[in-house]
């Protein structure tokens, strides 16, 4: 079995939060609540449970899972049952039979004079199926559990419905700290696997860091190896994970999944996403687009540059379910009849320009960690640029704000070929596009996966300095 990789930030928030609970034990309140989000398979619940296991502490480990409010009450019970709480027979004599009362019961039985944690997994189905759930968790907390030395961990995987937990209007708004898990990082990819900087990439591309998928790669294993032995097992969690994400975030029936296929086949724009839905309506693509925004599903952005722009693109946030929906889902037939072999052609045939655009958000994201260097400021904003006709394309704009700057730092051009440098027609080819948004000398950036040929950069990255990033990043 490999061990936990990564998460060291994220345990020693939990670690910290944890002692502080034990410092406070006697105080009037030394209970503490974590609002933990994330997306789904995305390791929270390794993660809390990794943390349970380091810290030994009694505690209580309770995953909803969507039912009614009498059935999760009923599940809460068997939770607390198998729990490592000293008291909780106490809950199996008295059996509450509302959740006011399950909460009052469950500060009676964490303990007083040592600390504890109580782990509450995908809280927005408590809240969208319990009748006040909020308020009632609130006034628990308030009169009885934090009053307590305990460690309340809420965790769910709805984003924004989380992110409504402590907003402002809610009832229990700052009754606690937020904190986001993230995928792995590319850096955690590759110590993990094992693997060299640009392979490390290659990697993040195809599994999104998702723990799940990484532990089936085998160490060492080049993509194609891994791909392999995934497309010749259907319940591979490469192949299964992003079905059950989105069926259990939206219905098989909602538009939603008709418009995130279209942008995962790599429809950008708003016109050519409707007619690749279906010829959906202006109002329909509309809401299902923010839907798939507000759930951090789908990115919409807008060109980075001087000048304000209308020409606004989508993409798929996540790059493993962007892999998933443009090499996999549309064949998954093909692969339950065990023909991998023919996705696994089609997606080599494909793959260089694929990933050539799919690894420009990473990029990016590696330089906003990276800077500044000693060639570079750091940037506030780094997106691209492009126009309509797409006649002019930056790959990489660093610029002081968004999406309209008041102020160019650099440019930039990613290239991401296995045989090929960034050479001096590719630097022509940036210049030319410099002169069409500014007069200015904004510094030029290459990103290249094979190395530099040329002269006359500012700056220039390869796969070992992108790793870099996310490696001090992790520290």
């Amino acid at each position: 079995m490999r061990r936990f990789i990564g998460r060291d930030r994220e345990l020693n928030v939990l670690r910290n939060a944890f002692r502080e609970v034990g410092e406070a034990a006697g105080s009037a309140n030394p209970g503490q609540c974590i609002l933990m989000r994330g997306r789904r398979r995305v390791g929270k619940s390794s993660l809390v449970e990794e943390f349970l296991r380091r810290t030994e502490a009694p505690n209580l480990f309770f995953t909803a899972a969507g039912g009614s409010a009498e059935d999760e009450l009923t599940e809460l019970l068997d939770a607390v049952a198998t729990s490592t709480l000293p008291d909780r027979g106490l809950f199996a004599e008295e059996a509450p039979g509302q959740w006011n009362a399950a909460f009052r019961l469950l500060a009676e039985v964490l303990p007083d004079d040592r600390p504890s944690v109580v782990v509450i997994d995908e809280v927005p189905y408590l809240m969208n199926r319990i009748d006040a759930f909020e308020g009632m968790l609130q006034r628990a907390w308030d009169r009885l559990l934090s009053r307590k030395p305990v460690l309340l961990l809420l965790v769910g995987s709805d984003l924004s419905m989380m992110e409504a937990l402590d907003s402002y209007d809610r009832p229990f708004h700052q009754r606690g700290r937020e904190m986001v898990v993230g995928p792995l990082n590319p850096a955690d990819i590759g110590e993990m696997l094992g693997l060299p900087p640009a392979a490390a990439l290659d990697a993040a591309l195809v599994t999104g860091g998702l723990p799940l998928i990484c532990a089936e790669w085998r160490a060492g294993a080049t993509v194609w190896e891994f791909l392999r032995a995934s497309l010749d097992n259907p319940l591979s969690a490469l192949l299964v994970s992003a079905e059950r994400s989105l069926a259990a975030e939206f219905p098989p029936q909602a538009m939603s999944r008709e418009v995130l296929r279209a942008i995962g086949t790599g429809e950008r724009t708003f016109t050519n996403i409707a007619r690749a839905a279906g010829g959906i309506a202006h109002t329909t693509l509309t809401r299902a687009t923010d839907v798939l925004i507000e759930k951090r599903v789908v990115a919409a952005e807008l060109p980075l540059s001087l000048r304000p722009s209308k020409e606004r693109r989508y993409r798929v946030a996540d790059p493993y379910l962007r892999f998933w929906l443009a090499f996999l889902d549309p064949h998954m037939a093909e692969i339950e009849r065990m023909r991998g072999d023919l996705t696994l052609s089609r997606i080599k045939e494909r793959w260089t320009s694929w990933r050539g655009r799919a690894v420009e958000p990473l990029v990016r994201d590696s330089l906003a960690r990276l800077l500044p260097d000693e060639a570079l400021p750091a940037a506030p904003a780094i997106g691209g640029y492009w126009t309509r006709s797409n006649d002019v394309e930056i790959d990489l704009v660093g610029a002081d704000r968004r999406p309209v700057a008041k102020r160019l730092l650099f440019l930039g051009s990613v290239k991401w070929l296995e045989n090929s440098t960034f050479d001096s027609h590719d630097l022509a080819a940036l210049q030319k596009h410099r002169a069409a948004i500014t007069d200015d000398p904004v510094p030029l950036v290459a990103v290249s996966r094979n190395g530099i040929s040329c002269s006359g950069l500012h700056a220039a990255y390869g796969p070992e300095e992108l790793l870099g990033a996310w490696r001090s990043a992790s520290a």
